[in-house]
């Protein structure tokens, strides 16, 4: 369970460490010491940020930073037509982006934890509508990265 929680906070500080290199501009080497050093198992302005599983909060930031063009295409061509990536809110961008690369690259997580996971981050920051958001277009994508995991469960449960 430990684990988990130090997932759940990486991806927590992922998004954000995504959002403000969108944002502020700052590379990857003085967001990860930043994060690393302030925000990940440490107090900010009364708030205590959870202690993250570092080397997964690192794999999330740098595979999204390596993979993003490919990425952001597959996020478009999911996204509705006439709601561009670009004019997605940039907060929805990183947990998309996060999301989507984990779907993705990560294959030793099930697709339905990462979906839940980064519904529950976008919970943390909008409201229904936009976690809604979240949760239908990762699923769609967890659909074309990992059809298998699905096609197995469809399987399974009608031999039941």
């Amino acid at each position: 369970m430990a684990k988990a929680l130090e997932r759940s906070a990486a991806r927590l500080a992922a998004v954000q460490a995504l959002y403000q290199m969108e944002v502020s501009g700052k590379g990857i080497a003085e967001t990860l010491a930043e994060f690393e050093t302030f925000w990940i198992g440490g107090e900010i302005e009364g708030d205590t940020y959870n202690t993250a599983e570092t080397t997964f909060f690192r794999d999330i930031l740098n595979g999204v930073l390596a993979d993003q063009g490919p990425l952001d295409r597959q996020i478009d061509k999911t996204l509705v037509q006439t709601w561009p990536l670009a004019r997605v809110d940039s907060v929805l961008r990183a947990i998309l982006r996060a999301g989507a690369y984990e779907l993705k690259k990560r294959k030793d997580v099930p697709a339905r934890v990462v979906i839940k996971e980064y519904a529950d981050v976008a919970g943390a920051f909008f409201e229904r509508e936009e976690v809604g958001m979240i949760n239908a277009v990762l699923d769609a994508l967890a659909h074309q990265f990992r059809a298998g995991e699905f096609e197995a469960k469809a399987c399974h449960s009608k031999e039941a």
